[in-house]
């Protein structure tokens, strides 16, 4: 040391303040390692989250960053069991020794020298939370290590701290840590609830989590809890103060207890999609919530569209059609209540994880109200305008002759608009977005809050309005929404949280904004909720029909891969997708026999206990009377007649028409309704099919109306006989008749052709009351 000090003296000036400098920093990076280690330094900052539904119901608990099930709980919010099981079972001296328990170190030396091998470890608590913190290797040099790290611990925390800090990290399997991660993962209990069987179970499993798994060792387990409640019994833990036969009486009826560890996955109770989702809208914001988060979700409503969409796949299996997804909106407030991503996340071979909800996909004809309501917006079109519904052809670059068809593949010449987007006409919608243009549509989708139609028009072209492009059912729920709201834009809610995070990328409008249109969007209303004006393409009495107002589209994509339907009343919106993950296409299967049961379903169980309010009539607009064959006034010949939406200036235009002219884009059309006319020899009735059967509710004959209807524009005279009566009427195709109970034949008759069919209508007993469905038990 001398020597050393005359060294240091004989440096120069400079020399001597580099060293001291060396010196400090050595110091000053050593101090970590001697500094007493407070509870705030080893604090669990990376959680795992607990969800819980708008009424406090549990949805479940997941994972942290890292992968780890982590519940952090206070010591005094753990039950005593719990506590006193771990203390026996791993050291019962914690509360009277230091960082090291040195009897315990001498007596497993003195066993381990007698028995030539480690018979007993010498490891107490705080040791052990020095090895989770610090993971070593077991060696000499790691064991010192352990021992410093655990005397740190000592020096700067209380037992209880320590204890604390301990239990909240025990491994409990798998990828389980911490008492009360494992106690709602294994018994869906927060850790203050747990008894004393399964206290000492859970005692049992951080000796050893893989060797005392309880899914794979029970036995072994359950040989584990007895050696705990033996030791709980030395340390009179059980049945007061000293250890007495009745005391190990009490332990083994305890071992003998039955005791059920829940399913893993039930460490996820329901819409693990959406808790998924939802924890990855959490670590984009960075934003720390305190657990649980109460989310928007009404737990029994989405354990009852869960168990709907498992049904209704099951139903179409023979169809090629493994996957669904569901969204139910509340529409006064934009909340989530409930989301349902696949049939089962739990099944990896059926690709159950991926997000229905979040996936992008071809949305059909959903688009088709926008573009609509787009145009009259902006005057292109008018409420009472008469569109074409012929053959067209369109030129694009580097691609074949695009001639768009319905999925008949039939055309029915001039429509009116409301028949053109209620039966979900392409060529009409397409000549609409040609007026509209693509750029300014998709700016208008953009408003929406489609954000992932990110393309450029030209990338999208005409198909725009067809389902060119992809989308996701959270994006048509929310644009539905819209509608629903009478053109106010508000984004989706998924919890009640008081620092909302960024779930919702839709742009807030203002109440000027052009999208508050209200009569427009009241108009685009009033057409998705007319079921006759739908008749064409879906008939009278499909599954869009509820006995309640609401308003309903359908959409399909090409080769049948996906179908939607999104509809809404006054109260809910809800949007469905029936498809296949890896895209297969389906068969048979359209929007209307795909993703409509599904949605009739939750529709009909939302409103079982009370109906919604009726749609508000579009303000401003009147009502004539129209032809509804031609959309021009009535005039003697025409044989149905139905009430339109008008505006008040051109009210003096529908006085003077009385016929209109086809322009030469008809041409083509009517060249084929000639020769049909001219060359066909016999009739066929579209509506109704042989052997039909409708039903008819009493005191609703009136309401309810059967369209008969011709292939074809027949322009020579056509009979109708029903039931051997000749029908008053000189309709040439079609007619409108009120349904009455009975069995009917139905004959057409134009000169020596005739075409008959029979079917039948009942009249049903009662009009149901309860409007859902019971989830199967099976």
């Amino acid at each position: 040391m001398k020597l050393i000090l005359r060294s240091l003296l004989k440096l120069k000036h400079s020399s001597k303040v580099i060293l001291a400098v060396l010196l400090i920093c050595l110091v000053v990076r050593l101090l970590p390692y001697f500094a007493p280690i407070r509870a705030a330094d080893i604090a669990q900052n990376q959680l795992a989250m607990q969800f819980s539904d708008r009424n406090g119901l549990p949805l479940g608990t997941l994972l942290t960053r890292d992968q780890e099930h982590t519940s952090v709980v206070p010591l005094n919010q753990v039950s005593p069991q719990f506590i006193h099981a771990i203390l026996a079972a791993e050291d019962s001296s914690f509360y009277h020794h230091g960082a090291l328990d040195m009897k315990a170190v001498i007596r497993a030396s003195k066993e381990a020298i007698h028995a030539k091998r480690i018979v007993s470890g010498a490891s107490t608590i705080t040791m052990q939370l020095a090895r989770m913190l610090d993971p070593v290797p077991r060696s000499f040099s790691g064991k010192l290590s352990e021992i410093w790290l655990a005397w740190r611990l000592a020096a700067g925390m209380n037992k209880d701290e320590i204890l604390a800090a301990y239990i909240n990290r025990l491994p409990m399997g798998g990828n389980i840590y911490g008492v009360e991660a494992a106690a709602q993962t294994y018994f869906s209990i927060p850790a203050s609830e747990l008894n004393l069987a399964q206290a000492s179970l859970l005692a049992a499993i951080p000796n050893n989590p893989t060797y005392f798994n309880p899914y794979e060792h029970w036995e072994r387990l359950k040989q584990r809890q007895k050696y705990v409640l033996n030791r709980m019994v030395q340390e009179k833990y059980i049945s007061g103060a000293m250890a007495t036969p009745t005391s190990a009486t009490n332990a083994t009826r305890t071992q003998t207890e039955k005791v059920v560890f829940q399913s893993r996955q039930r460490g996820i109770i329901a819409a693990p999609h959406f808790l998924f989702w939802l924890a990855n809208q959490f670590d984009k914001a960075q934003t720390e919530q305190n657990s649980p988060i109460r989310t928007t979700i009404n737990r029994p409503l989405q354990q009852f569209v869960e168990a709907q969409l498992q049904q209704v796949i099951s139903s179409l299996a023979a169809n090629n059609v493994h996957d669904a997804a569901a969204l139910v909106i509340d529409n006064h407030t934009g909340e989530v209540l409930a989301y349902v991503g696949s049939p089962d996340y739990f099944n990896e071979a059926k690709l159950g994880r991926n997000d229905g909800v979040q996936a992008l996909r071809q949305p059909g004809s959903t688009l088709k109200p926008f573009v609509y309501e787009l145009a009259l917006e902006k005057g292109l079109i008018r409420p009472n305008s008469i569109l074409a519904d012929v053959p067209a052809h369109y030129a694009i670059p580097g691609a074949k002759l695009y001639s768009p068809t319905d999925y008949t593949e039939r055309f029915l010449g001039p429509v009116r608009v409301r028949i053109a987007l209620a039966n979900s006409l392409n060529v009409p919608a397409i000549k609409v977005l040609e007026k509209v243009g693509v750029e300014t549509f998709l700016e208008r989708l953009h408003q929406l809050g489609f954000e992932h139609l990110n393309q450029t028009p030209e990338h999208y072209g005409l198909g725009l309005t067809l389902g060119s492009g992809e989308v996701s059912l959270w994006e048509l729920a929310r644009a539905y929404l819209t509608i629903a709201r009478q053109g106010e834009a508000i984004p989706l809610v998924s919890t009640f949280s008081n620092s909302p995070i960024p779930t919702d990328a839709i742009h807030r409008v203002s109440t000027n904004s052009p999208l508050v249109n209200h009569t427009i969007w009241q108009l685009i209303t009033n057409i998705l909720s007319d079921s006759y004006a739908r008749a064409t393409a879906f008939g009278v009495d499909s599954v869009l029909n509820l006995p309640f107002p609401v308003a309903v589209k359908t959409g399909t994509s090409s080769n049948f891969r996906d179908t939607w339907t999104v509809g809404f009343t006054t109260d809910y919106t809800v949007a469905t997708w029936v498809g296949n993950f890896n895209g297969e296409p389906m068969r048979q299967v359209s929007g209307v026999t795909g993703a409509a049961p599904l949605w009739n379903r939750i529709m009909l169980h939302l409103h079982e206990h009370q109906e919604p309010a009726d749609f508000p009539s579009p303000k401003g607009l009147v009502q004539l009377p129209v032809c509804a064959i031609s959309g021009l006034r009535p005039t003697p010949d025409c044989t149905s007649v139905v009430q339109e939406y008008f505006y008040p200036e051109d009210k003096s235009n529908y006085e003077r028409e009385h016929q209109f002219n086809l322009p030469p884009e008809y041409d083509e059309w009517l060249a084929k309704q000639q020769q049909s006319n001219f060359t066909s020899t016999s009739l066929r009735i579209l509506s109704p099919h042989h052997g039909d059967l409708f039903l008819v509710y009493p005191g609703e004959q009136t309401q309810q109306k059967l369209e008969f209807k011709l292939a074809g524009n027949k322009s020579a005279p056509v009979e109708w006989w029903l039931n051997g009566e000749k029908l008053d009427t000189n309709s040439a195709n079609s007619l409108f008749w009120n349904l009455r109970p009975g069995k009917w034949t139905l004959e057409a008759r134009s000169g020596e052709m005739m075409d008959k069919v029979s079917f039948q209508v009942e009249l049903a007993n009662v009009k149901p009351t309860r409007r859902g469905f019971s989830i199967s038990n099976n």
